[in-house]
């Protein structure tokens, strides 16, 4: 019997023939880590040069494209002096620290430019709010970096709830994080991060979930947050920059977060997310429906897809009845290759005249509650979750 439910779920992957025909003209704003996942892919595709580069740390942009020898860039010190100075621009990147996310998508949409927003879409709900209000005048794309989405077993788990095998969710468990993953670097200051891993990792975890389900509205949440490891020497590692004991006494955001999140339709999201913890796991994500429920085994450090074959449980002519849902396997790295099928869609979006891949009316959701969890932990109550007009 269990064969019989797993043959509705069989995937198809599809490639496809990149059009050459339109060259896209892509600056890219902010040169760090994140960087370089952005330009290692566009460097693979045909119908991509890259025209602009932009950081404000002064030579920084210069050598990161030397080092990836990509030759003909014009260089900014900000968003600003390149969007103003690059009139055929088709796109940028937007890679630069959390809390400057919102300013140059806002400067590059007002001017006519697409833009691909690295996650988390921004540190506050006000700023998405700001950021959508900029993209609905403008009328060009905004899409924001959940790669997770390409990942063909996340796309089974949205295809297993869109099939009805489930029924109605009522309850879902999610989350993850690592027992030891702190990343440190601008992540760990408010200053640059603002969250942390809420805002690192537990963005995907919600993503995962919400997506599956259809991004219904949340209407409540109570959250709480703590950072007893990023604080602790102990529990710290010395960097090029700094010994373990200045990056606890740097760090001041989330290294752990937990949530009781209401969502219209009744569903209720039990969450919780590290990036350092006594366990390997706070556990698997769990979606309970009233016909059925689904297992997905979670990851050690959130690398965008699935940590082992899921599982569904159903109930077959009267006996209680377990399906192993297979890992889908791909030849790419699952890092690497996520980021490219997340730029290349975002790209074929743009020159196909299509509506963003991860838009930003569902990110507005994911963004809302991980305002609403730091709201609620600072109060230490239960808040509504209140979204503007856009």
């Amino acid at each position: 019997m269990a064969d019989t439910v797993l043959s509705n779920f069989t995937p198809g992957i599809e490639a496809k023939e990149i059009d050459t025909s339109r060259i896209l003209k892509v600056g890219i704003i902010g040169t760090g880590w994140i960087a370089e996942s952005h330009i290692e892919s566009y460097l693979q595709m045909p119908d991509v040069k890259i025209v602009a580069a932009a950081d404000l740390i002064d030579g920084k942009a210069e050598k990161f494209m030397k080092r990836y020898g990509v030759e003909g860039v014009h260089f900014y010190h900000d968003h600003k002096e390149l969007i103003d100075n690059e009139p055929d621009l088709d796109a940028v990147s937007v890679c630069t620290y959390n809390t400057q996310h919102a300013a140059p998508a806002i400067y590059a949409l007002e001017h006519g430019v697409n833009v691909l927003l690295e996650k988390p879409f921004t540190v506050t709900l006000d700023e998405a709010v700001e950021v959508m209000r900029a993209e609905k005048k403008s009328g060009k794309l905004l899409s924001i970096g959940f790669q997770p989405r390409g990942d063909e077993n996340m796309k089974m788990i949205k295809k297993i709830v869109e099939s009805g095998a489930l029924g109605d969710i009522y309850y879902i468990q999610t989350g993850g994080g690592r027992r030891r993953g702190i990343p440190n670097s601008t992540f760990i200051e408010k200053s640059t991060a603002g969250i942390g891993a809420l805002g690192d990792i537990g963005c995907y975890s919600l993503d995962m979930v919400l997506n599956a389900i259809g991004y219904p509205k949340p209407l409540t949440v109570t959250g709480y947050t703590s950072n007893f490891f990023g604080t602790n020497p102990m529990y710290q590692y010395a960097d090029a920059q700094h010994t373990a004991e200045e990056n606890a006494k740097r760090f001041n955001v989330d290294d752990f977060a937990a949530a009781f999140i209401r969502l219209e339709g009744g569903i209720v999201l039990d969450f919780r997310i590290a990036w350092a913890m006594h366990v390997d796991t706070p556990g698997d994500t769990i979606l309970f429906g009233k016909k059925g429920a689904l297992r997905i085994p979670s990851t050690e450090c959130w690398n965008g897809t699935v940590g082992g074959e899921m599982t569904l449980y159903t109930d077959v002519a009267g006996a209680q009845v377990e399906t192993k849902i297979p890992i889908i396997k791909s030849d790419d790295d699952v890092f690497s290759g996520l980021f490219y099928k997340k730029i290349r869609s975002f790209l074929d979006a743009i020159k196909e005249g299509k509506p963003a891949p991860v838009p930003s009316s569902q990110i507005l959701y994911n963004q809302a509650i991980i305002d609403g969890i730091c709201k609620s932990a600072e109060l230490g109550r239960e808040i509504e979750i209140k979204i503007p007009e856009i």
